[in-house]
């Protein structure tokens, strides 16, 4: 296999993690299910370790959990004065969670890849103007926290 090979299977499992990952932080939020039984259910029943990066699924979805109360305060600063919290869509609001998480937490994945993958996980789910709310609001976000990565640090 060449080696854009075993980066496209690389980049194909992580965003398999991704959403899973948004899965089941979205079945956490409807049924109030522990963490560790969501982490069972989905590596024992629903992901294929040949095809999902089980750990980094792990990751997102255990530092969402850890993090969820800076993280929500995070994504509202970010969000219109129109919106809030808790008038996202549950789904939306798993997306956006796991997206702020991976900028906020994994300085190893550039910031313009979390961002595409989770506005590409948003068109998955809805076909209306929530992708691009997902790409302002994440795109708002990032140049906060890794203002560098978009060269905005210096002198003005």
């Amino acid at each position: 296999m060449s080696n854009s090979g075993v980066n496209e299977d690389y980049h194909k499992r992580r965003s398999r993690a991704r959403m899973a990952a948004v899965q089941a932080l979205y079945q956490m939020d409807i049924s109030g299910t522990q963490i560790n039984t969501v982490v069972e259910e989905f590596t024992q029943h629903r992901l294929d370790p040949g095809k999902t990066d089980t750990d980094f699924f792990e990751d997102v979805l255990k530092g969402v959990i850890q993090f969820q109360e800076e993280l929500d305060t995070d994504i509202a600063e970010h969000l219109s004065e129109k919106w809030s919290m808790k008038r996202l869509d549950m789904t939306l609001r798993a997306i956006m969670r796991a997206g702020t998480y991976e900028v906020s937490r994994r300085p190893d994945i550039p910031a313009l890849v979390i961002i595409d993958e989770y506005v590409s996980i948003a068109a998955d789910f809805f076909e209306q103007s929530e992708p691009a709310f997902v790409n302002g609001v994440l795109d708002k976000y990032a140049k906060k926290v890794r203002a560098a990565e978009f060269g905005l640090v210096g002198s003005p």
